[in-house]
Parts: C-alpha cells; structure tokens; sequence
C-alpha cells in the first residue's frame, strides 16, 4: 500500500471513538423499520458537528437524512442503514440466548455497524477532499432506514436521488471477507386485509363470514401455488392480525403480510398477480371482503465488474482484521450455541467456482475456522442470491458494489441473537 492511502489509514483512526459511539448507541436503540427517530437525529448531529451539510428529514422521509461535503466530480455516493429487527433482543458479548428486553428489538443484521462504518468512509473521503481542495470532489452518506420492513432506496431511486452520483458504494457485515458479486431477487411485500362479518360461532355461525377462513384460504392456495412456479422464486407471509382471541366469535377481520420474490421484476410482478387472484378467491369462498395494500418492493441487483474489481484491490492492499485469543474463543462459544449447523462452505462463490470452493476450505479448515480470517479471491457472477436488498434499486440508477467483512462467527444465521450478542 502506498504511502498516501496508509496516510488515510491513520487518519480514520483517530476517529475510532467517535465511530464506535454511533455503533454502540445505535446498537443500544435498536428502532424498526422507519422509526429511527433516534439513530437518525444523532447521525444528523454528529455530521454536522463534523463539517457535513446535512439535511434531515430528507426525501419525504423523517428518518432519513443526506449529509455531504466537498464539490465537484467525481460525486461518490455511500450508503448508510441502522433499522434494528423485531423479537431479537440480546445482552450484548453473551453466549447464551438472554434478552436485555422483554420481546424487544435488536440488531441481528448489524445495520448499526453498516451505519457507523460507512460514515467512517464518508468521514476519511471528506479528509481526502479538504486536503485537495475546492471542485475536487463530492462525497455524500445517505441515510437510507427501513431496509429491513420499507426498501427506503428503492423510493429514494424512484424520486430521482441517487441520478446526482457517479458510484455507489456500500458493505454489509457478514461471516466473510469478500467483495460480493451477482445479482438477488425482486421483492414486493404486500399486505391482504380481509373484512367479514361477525357473529356467535356456536349460536348464529351462519350469520357469521369468517375473515379468518379467508386468510387461511389464501395461505393454502399460496401452497399449492408453490408446486408451479420458478425454482428461484420464493414466497413467505406472516398473519399480523388473527382477528381477535376469542374463537367463540367468528373473525370480522384479518389480515396477512406477503412477500413475494422471483430475480427479474417482471417474474416477481407475474407471480405477484397470481397471489393476487388467490387472495380474490380467497374473499370469494368466504362472501368477505380483501383490500391489497402495496408496501414496499426493490429490484434485483446490477453487478459492476469495474469498480468490484477496484474495491478488492484495495481489500486486498489493505488486508483483514486480526483476532485476539479472547475473540477467537468467545467466537467459537456462540458457533457451538447454534442449534441447526450450515454444512456448506463460507462465502458467496464457493458454488460457482471449483477454485474459490477450494481456497476457502483449506484457509476455513473444512469450515470449521471460528472466525474467517481470510480475503475471499473476487470472483465476477452473474447468478442470483435468494436474498433481497433495496441497493439493488440503486444499482440500476448508478454504478454499484458493495463488500462484505466479518463482524460475526462463521456460519452464524442472519438474523439471530447471536448476532446480536457480537
């Protein structure tokens, strides 16, 4: 590494503090999906107090802020998220599953890391600029809530907000080292709200339309849609309203939540009308009534080969954390506290590539490594991950790529305590 970068190096150092307090305290608030009122006030303080132009509120969305500095081109865009997840609460540095709060929330994907870090890259560009001077550059660190429930990007790409950038860059803690590569499917969430009739189930059951029975209707009719539709295409729901807790009166009301995947937007919009017409009938068989509500959708990702290219080189010059033998043991406590063991191979292109599979099994010991110490090779992909992301809105709109660091043990499940407890 040359002289200049390991200059910036040492210079995002001396703003260790300062990053590892927005990680902690946004750790420690761990708001949902479009209500980090909190998360999103302190970064619009601390960039402000850093020299950023911040606004905030920003795009019609409270939570959401835009801080920049600099002027000129190039205009690099960096990506910021810190919503928490629902029922994850966690003492933190535990190996043990101990809530801090009673079916409280908790950063199982560490979006309050994501956050933290990428203000970090936003805070050692600005230092870049002003030693440089005056129209050599932009930098700006959006705010992006919501990943997790509202897909923020995808409505902040529809609005034209990211048209002002040359490239986008963001990272998502993870299990590996890697520049990631490849697309992901098209999501759309979309909530069923069925309305029917009340009466005494046992007394006056025929007067009684079951909204209920139509949720249920609809969620069988989803299986056995299952049977034809795409080998990448996935559908999951989540009943938020049962209707009441008294089954001695016939449900009135109900509701599901339906998120439907498939790569292409126009599979997952396909897909999307046929739940549609299930949800119809649904309605139909019971004489109740489905109001559909769009909640959310974001499309797959474009992969940039140039600037993945760009971003592993200098992974590369960079290098990887070391590990303390504390860490290393504390790591391999939570790997032994997860219940369903993952036998495939750490990273995103071990099923792709003989030589990728092969380098990380001898540098992972067969996968049984605690904590993956170790850059994953750059392996350029076209394939598709099951997975969503709202940066996939993003990369249609400007050139994209992201990195994954490891943050967590390997094999660790997305979206668990333990995670949380790291």
């Amino acid at each position: 590494m040359n002289a200049e970068k390991s200059a910036y190096l040492d210079y995002i150092e001396t703003k260790e503090e300062l990053c590892t307090m927005v990680a902690d305290k946004i750790w420690g608030f761990a708001e949902l999906s479009l209500r980090e009122y909190k998360s999103g006030d302190l970064y619009a303080k601390v960039l402000t107090e850093e020299g950023f132009q911040v606004e905030h509120p920003f795009c019609g969305i409270e939570t959401a802020f835009r801080a920049s500095y600099g002027s000129g081109k190039p205009v690099i865009g960096i990506l910021a998220e810190y919503d928490a997840l629902t029922g994850l609460s966690q003492e933190a540095g535990k190996t043990v599953h101990k809530e801090e709060k009673k079916n409280g929330n908790g950063h199982g994907c560490g979006h309050h890391l994501l956050g933290a870090g990428s203000m970090a890259a936003a805070l050692v560009v600005k230092h870049y600029l002003e030693e440089k001077g005056e129209n050599s550059g932009t930098v700006i660190l959006y705010g992006c809530p919501g990943e997790e429930g509202a897909a923020t990007k995808a409505f902040m790409a529809r609005d034209g907000v990211f048209s002002e950038c040359d490239v986008a860059l963001t990272w998502h803690p993870d299990d590996v080292n890697q520049v990631t590569s490849g697309s992901c499917n098209t999501c759309i969430q979309t909530e069923y709200k069925f309305t029917g009739i009340a009466a005494h189930a046992s007394g006056s059951p025929e007067a009684g339309r079951s909204a209920l029975d139509a949720v249920e209707l609809m969620n069988i009719g989803v299986q056995f849609l299952r049977e034809h539709m795409p080998d990448q295409a996935r559908i999951h729901y989540a009943i938020t309203d049962a209707g009441g807790d008294s089954p001695n009166v016939v449900q009135p009301r109900a509701q599901v939540l339906y998120m439907v995947r498939s790569v292409w937007v126009k599979d997952a919009l396909a897909l999307q009308e046929r739940v549609d017409k299930i949800a119809e009938a649904a309605a139909m068989m019971t004489e109740t009534k489905v109001e559909k509500k769009f909640i959310d959708g974001c499309s797959n990702t474009v992969p940039n080969r140039t600037l993945e290219e760009l971003l592993w080189d200098n992974f590369e010059q960079l290098g990887v954390p070391a590990y303390t033998e504390e860490e290393i043991k504390y790591a391999e406590e939570i790997v032994k506290s997860i219940e369903v063991k993952n036998e495939k191979l750490p990273g995103s292109a071990t099923e792709e590539s003989f030589e990728i599979a092969d380098f990380v099994d001898f540098n992972s010991e067969h996968g049984t490594k605690p904590l993956n110490d170790f850059l994953i090779p750059y392996y350029y992909s076209m394939n598709a991950s099951m997975g969503s992301t709202d940066v996939g809105d993003v990369s249609w709109c400007v050139p994209t790529a992201q990195i994954n660091t490891v943050t967590y043990p390997s094999k660790s499940p997305g979206h668990s305590w333990q995670n949380v407890a790291c």
